[in-house]
């Protein structure tokens, strides 16, 4: 008699249905964080190369990923997976984050293909949000 799931030699038997609950847990969480991480890269942006960049940590709940694209000669900004042709909805949605976290920055995801007049025009869009810590996403190699 008596309780402990044990044999009747009085040695006690592992439980592994909670480490398997746990481990399931662990699982979920981390597929979550990471398709958050992945649904803000566009894979269709051809990112230039640059042999002396550094990698940069990733911080997602600081920083805004702007990915401009280059298709038919017009440059898109594409911002959680919405594209904006318009950037005054851009400005506002930019300054209200930067505004409720002043560690807010902003990382351009530019297509190789894309004219310098564009990313500029994509800076000055930030700049009017009130950011003023801006990175580029490079290739270190081919």
């Amino acid at each position: 008699m008596g309780g402990g799931g044990g044999g009747g030699d009085g040695e006690p038997e592992f439980q592994i249905a909670p480490m398997i609950d746990v481990l399931l847990v662990l699982l979920i969480f981390f597929m979550s964080i990471t398709s958050a991480q992945v649904l803000s890269i566009d894979q269709a942006i051809v990112l230039p190369v640059a042999k002396d960049a550094k990698k940069k940590e990733k911080d997602v709940m600081n920083e805004a990923a702007l990915n401009v694209r280059w298709t038919n000669n017009k440059a898109t900004i594409v911002f959680e997976t919405s594209p904006y042709d318009n950037p005054e909805p851009l400005v506002e949605k930019l300054r209200s984050r930067h505004d409720a976290n002043p560690k807010y920055r902003a990382v351009i995801r530019g297509d190789k293909r894309l004219p310098a007049i564009e990313i500029q025009r994509v800076m000055s869009i930030i700049a009017q949000a009130g950011i003023d810590d801006i990175s580029f996403s490079a290739l270190n190699k081919e």
